[in-house]
């Protein structure tokens, strides 16, 4: 509760600070529109956060050297949170009350995010598609939430009912952290067993700086699961997963959500996660099969960080993207109502990296539900089969 009330009290006082600041439009000048951005630049996810980040900068700049948008430069202002809720909270204390943001892009973390929307939301400021897929980001509805993928909820869903169907699992499993995010999966894992009159055979809890996790999978061995869905992100993906391998545990699958689907996961040495399944609302490009376009974006990624991009990298670019085109539309006049209208005209936007189709609407604020399926083989993801996985 101190928490939320250090943002709304510090949002009071900049807002009676004096009447020109009512009078004009947070963030917004003649020449330029400040973005926000609190994420995760040192921490656990820092593959997810910092990679977004690059990522949301690039886009950003191809912007700003192509003129701006309606004369207009953007400014993109990023802080680190290193995963963690209370810096979220200072972060997003100097992100709107100093700094003062027309809109937050691409925040990291179902918990961070959570710790700081209802304030932020009463400031007026938009949340555009936190690098998260809980539901909560989309739902229930307000006009200032967007999303962009398909929930993890959704996701997991969608990854139990195939499994069970069309690959014969009986004894299902989760690993999930004791977060609000682990949460959303154990809710998801619930509630498809039970449409499919399943009952969870076992379930181990876990914390995202856990760097152990034996007995967690031990127990779940002991169970005797022939698949464990996983509520996980990185590092706590990849070691109950070689844990299992390393331990003889080969008669077992494990699928994650969206959050697993990273290249880190994917290229651990030794082929540490091969065979590891994955849900994901994107597709993050491979040097292997990507076209000579996004072959090029790579190129130019690595010239300008040093290194190659991943799928945060996707996500931030894409992000940046669909937010430029709602202030595009928006035109001359910028202001919280006209973005929002502008959002609302994106219909059938697809990203450069052959995502799925993303749409908005006066009532719609998820732009996608369709999720893929992937499996880490030869260091990488490869997608299994072309159709995107529903219940």
């Amino acid at each position: 509760m101190m928490q939320r009330i250090s943002v709304v009290a510090l949002g009071i006082a900049a807002l009676a600070a004096g009447p020109a600041l009512a009078q004009n439009v947070r963030g917004v000048t003649k020449n330029e529109v400040v973005l926000g951005m609190h994420t995760d630049l040192s921490g656990p996810v820092a593959a997810f956060g910092k990679y977004s980040a690059n990522g949301m900068r690039m886009r950003m700049e191809e912007i700003n050297e192509a003129g701006g948008i309606n004369g207009r430069k953007i400014k993109l202002v990023v802080e680190d949170t290193q995963y963690q809720i209370p810096r979220a909270v200072q972060a997003a204390n100097k992100l709107l009350n100093r700094d003062n943001v027309f809109a937050m892009v691409s925040a990291l973390g179902t918990p961070q995010n959570n710790a700081v929307m209802k304030d932020q939301l009463a400031l007026n400021v938009p949340n555009m598609f936190p690098v998260t897929a809980a539901r909560e980001m989309a739902e229930p509805f307000n006009k200032l939430k967007f999303a962009a993928l398909g929930s993890y909820y959704d996701q997991i869903r969608g990854a139990l009912k195939y499994f069970v169907e069309a690959r014969g699992k009986k004894s299902v499993c989760t690993l999930y952290q004791d977060t609000e995010f682990g949460e959303e999966i154990r809710k998801g894992v619930d509630d498809q067993l039970k449409a499919m009159n399943m009952k969870l055979v076992e379930f181990a809890t876990n914390k995202p700086t856990d760097t152990d996790l034996t007995a967690q999978v031990t127990k779940l061995r002991a169970a005797n699961c022939d698949l464990v869905a996983l509520g996980t992100i990185v590092r706590d993906s990849i070691v109950p997963y070689a844990t299992a391998r390393k331990m003889g545990w080969t008669n077992v699958d494990f699928v994650g959500t969206s959050a697993t689907y990273i290249g880190a996961v994917a290229e651990v040495p030794g082929n540490a996660t091969t065979g590891l399944y994955t849900m994901a609302g994107t597709i993050m490009p491979s040097r292997k099969t990507a076209p000579a376009n996004v072959i090029a974006w790579m190129d130019k990624y690595k010239a300008k960080f040093g290194e190659e991009p991943n799928v945060g990298s996707v996500y931030g670019y894409s992000n940046m993207d669909m937010v430029a085109t709602g202030i595009r539309n928006a035109g001359a006049n910028l202001n919280v109502d006209t973005f929002i209208a502008g959002m609302e005209k994106i219909t059938g936007y697809r990203d450069i990296f052959g995502g799925p189709t993303v749409s908005f609407g006066p009532t719609k604020r998820a732009g996608a539900t369709a999720a893929f399926m992937f499996v880490v083989k030869d260091g990488e993801w490869q997608q299994v089969g072309q159709e995107a996985l529903a219940y």
